[in-house]
């Protein structure tokens, strides 16, 4: 169709699309990257290969098992529960009133036998069952900021319910500091004290960054109804290595914390004298006390679970090795043959 000048409509609307500014695209540049256009590994899963990867993280697996269940074996531990034996006759239908009464002594003396020769140095270690330092609001009532900062001290948001005390503020503050662990043990062998050495037995990361050198306990413990340890008033956050210790909270209700190190070997058949104070109250939530003496290994302290986790992991890729090889050799089977696919074997049904 032509217009009065003679010429067409679509070559005149060709020429203003022509001559239109182009838009914008909102879409992403081409890339190799972005259309998965780049060389990648594609390995064929052939039997052979399958098989000598089993075999090979069954090799792997299998010595380093046998190893770790060996180191634990070499671990020697004393563990002695003493949260019941430690409550007199007369009281044990009363455990709570018992460690309630600040008028009784509560101290009680146990003799340990060392089973197996035992090198220093040897962790001492008090254990809890049954104790929830994972919970929501335990872990929130504490201020992080007051145990780094003089400064902060007065700073007690976060704390509650042991956030004041006589009107003024409690350093440290919350729940956690609240109920520090406060049994005592000290240990004696042929009539000769065991000195526990109770220094760099926390994270030094914590004494240097999280507990401050220039905050010191101000009004702690001070309320009327007592959650746990004392703490000395002359020393600073920092170097009062049990809370610290004990406000990295656990993750289990059943954890142990370190209490200090013996520096010295015990031979096997030794009597050990241990005086306790049985002062921390377990009774009123069903928890358990249990006081361990252990060595350590390359692996750390006495742990079965690692070992049998790589023997087990180990064994079962040999397992499988072994079956895929008889698969393999009874019944072979060719790569890539069609006549395996669902519509070849049942051209009927497709």
């Amino acid at each position: 169709m032509q217009n009065a000048n003679g010429s067409t409509a679509g070559s005149s609307s060709a020429s203003g699309e022509a001559s239109a500014p182009l838009r914008n695209s909102k879409r992403p540049k081409y890339s190799r990257f972005t259309q998965q256009e780049l060389p990648a590994c594609k390995p064929i899963l052939t039997p052979r290969w399958v098989i000598s990867v089993f075999t090979l993280i069954g090799i792997i697996f299998v010595p380093i098992g046998l190893a770790a269940l060996a180191a634990s074996n070499k671990v020697v531990e004393i563990v002695y529960r003493y949260d019941d034996d430690c409550v007199p006759p007369n009281m044990v239908n009363m455990k709570v009133a018992y460690i309630q009464n600040d008028t009784i002594d509560k101290t009680c003396t146990k003799t340990l036998k060392v089973p197996k020769h035992m090198s220093q140095p040897i962790y001492v270690y008090y254990q809890l069952d049954n104790f929830y330092q994972n919970h929501r609001r335990y872990v929130k009532s504490r201020n992080d900021a007051q145990l780094r900062k003089a400064s902060e001290a007065n700073e007690t948001s976060g704390c509650d319910p042991e956030r004041t005390a006589n009107g003024a503020p409690i350093v440290p503050c919350g729940l956690i500091a609240w109920s520090l662990f406060n049994d005592t043990y000290s240990f004696a062998i042929r009539n000769r004290n065991l000195t526990v050495n109770k220094k760099d037995i926390s994270w030094k990361s914590d004494r240097d960054h999280k507990f401050g050198k220039d905050v010191y306990p101000r009004n702690f413990q001070n309320s009327t109804l007592r959650g746990g340890a004392k703490l000395n008033l002359t020393k600073p956050l920092s170097e009062q290595e049990d809370l610290i210790v004990w406000m990295r909270t656990a993750a289990l209700p059943t954890f142990r914390k370190l209490y200090g190190r013996i520096e010295q070997d015990l031979v096997i058949n030794d009597a050990i004298t241990v005086q306790l104070q049985n002062n921390y109250n377990t009774y009123s939530f069903s928890g358990k006390k249990t006081l361990v003496l252990s060595t350590s290994s390359w692996i750390g302290g006495k742990n079965d679970f690692l070992g049998i986790a790589y023997l087990t992991v180990g064994g079962l890729c040999f397992f499988l090795a072994v079956a895929f090889t008889i698969v393999y050799l009874v019944k072979p089977r060719k790569l890539g043959d069609p006549s395996y696919l669902s519509w070849n074997r049942n051209p009927a049904g497709h």
